[in-house]
């Protein structure tokens, strides 16, 4: 037997001024996942995307290299809230199966992870852009969609099959110049973002130390 699903609080939204029905605001729902073999190691996220009359309007997948479960679950939230921001979405309710990350965005955990904090503030900023936001832990079992497509990107990759496109990558044009963040760890720069970069490209590095 399945487990009941949790029921979302009512009155105002996470970060939005109030329910979407109350704004008759159509609400769009995201079910995402990511995910890591080995943990850390090859990791993918997966994202399905849902218009106000239910209809799968967008499937997103991407490997994103070898990580945790944990920063593969923000790179999920990441491409559904970008998905929304380009796509003039303005009320979305997200569902998940990390309860860490969900209780992280609801305040009730706090983010000691050096690697999840960038990736936590990003997500909270991009959240604050729409009018509506929420974000909902389910079980895993009603997750199945955004569980599957993770699973292809990893399969998918590790067959030697090129990586799905995702929403949040950026493919920089020649001579561009792009603020990304990174973090420096064991005598390597980190991007938090993940670059579509032909092998052997030579960039420039300009430095600057957040406080």
């Amino acid at each position: 037997m399945s487990a009941k699903r949790p029921t979302p609080p009512p009155g105002a939204g996470l970060f939005g001024e109030g329910p979407p029905e109350n704004k008759r605001i159509p609400a769009f729902q995201a079910n995402i996942d990511g995910g890591s073999r080995g943990n850390p190691g090859p990791a993918a996220y997966g994202v399905v995307i849902r218009d106000g009359q239910g209809q799968i309007v967008a499937r997103l997948k991407k490997y994103i290299g070898s990580s945790t479960n944990n920063v593969a679950e923000y790179f999920a939230l990441i491409a559904a809230l970008d998905y929304a921001q380009t796509h003039g979405v303005r009320a979305l309710r997200v569902e998940s199966d990390s309860e860490l990350m969900v209780k992280q965005l609801r305040g009730q955990y706090k983010v000691k992870s050096e690697d999840l904090r960038p990736l936590f503030e990003r997500a909270k900023k991009m959240s604050q852009t729409l009018e509506f936001f929420r974000i909902e832990h389910v079980y895993r079992e009603q997750n199945r969609e955004a569980d599957a497509l993770v699973n292809q990107a990893l399969d998918e990759t590790s067959r030697g099959g090129a990586p799905a496109a995702s929403s949040p990558e950026k493919t920089p044009a020649k001579d561009a110049t792009l603020r990304l963040t990174a973090r420096f760890k064991d005598g390597l720069l980190q991007l938090y973002e993940p670059l579509n970069l032909p092998e052997g490209t030579e960039v420039e590095i300009l430095l600057r130390l957040k406080k």
